[in-house]
């Protein structure tokens, strides 16, 4: 098994482009996973995570409903926003700058071929980032992500997760709202669960901006223990 995964800091990139980088590298493990069953051979598979940022963008997941999407085309482009159906399970997600979007793309035989675990363990490793901020997360029964004051009215979700999977090798991942600006979730239902609130961690702790590089750390930090895996990072150049 391979414990090593290659962390890539993509910094403001265009979520399509992202997307399809996601698409190459899952394919490439995938095939590589094809091709060790079929010769009887041994070669190692590669285990990635993507950090980024996206331009503000709505996302609808398979299952997802478009009518959760509240607001026209032409009022997308006012908005400076763009919309995508993608691949990933889920309802409507919003992505924007402020927001820590984690792709994890990975081969859980390299881990553990559990996909149940491997979505508790993301929303760990979140719980225990937030934790250090001294804020005590989540979850809530039936709704992936990581909450805030669940079980009460003023429940709020602050990360949203959303995955796909195949061979046992994961794409898609998780959005942690840091610096987020709110206003752009009210033209959708999140994760189409009325009545439910976002938050950012700006707001929770009162800032106006929180440090997304030690944020990043934070997360690294509790994702290597969770997966007991070893980290190799590389900063890539921001051509955008």
């Amino acid at each position: 098994m391979n414990k090593f995964v290659t962390i890539e800091d993509l910094g403001l990139r265009d979520y399509k482009e992202i997307w399809e980088y996601q698409e190459v590298l899952f394919k490439g493990i995938i095939d590589l996973k094809i091709r060790n069953r079929r010769e009887d051979a041994q070669l190692k598979t590669p285990n990635y995570f993507l950090l980024v940022e996206h331009p503000h963008v709505y996302t609808l997941g398979k299952s997802g409903d478009i009518s959760n999407l509240l607001i026209s085309e032409e009022k997308l482009a006012q908005i400076k926003a763009t919309y995508y159906k993608i691949n990933r399970g889920g309802d409507i997600t919003y992505h924007g700058p402020g927001q820590i979007v984690g792709y994890p793309i990975l081969d859980l035989e390299n881990f553990f071929t559990d996909i149940h675990k491997y979505l508790r363990f993301l929303e760990e490793m979140v719980i225990r980032t937030l934790d250090e901020y001294g804020l005590k997360a989540a979850r809530s029964k039936g709704e992936t992500g990581v909450w805030l004051d669940v079980g009460t009215p003023f429940a709020r979700k602050i990360c949203a997760l959303g995955v796909r999977a195949s061979r046992w090798v994961t794409m898609h991942g998780f959005a942690l709202n840091v610096n987020s600006n709110l206003g752009y979730f009210d033209h959708m239902i999140p994760c189409g669960i009325r009545g439910k609130a976002v938050t950012s961690l700006n707001v929770e702790l009162g800032r106006t901006e929180v440090s997304m590089e030690e944020v990043k750390g934070k997360l690294l930090k509790h994702f290597a223990e969770l997966f007991e895996a070893e980290l190799k990072k590389e900063t890539i150049p921001n051509n955008s």
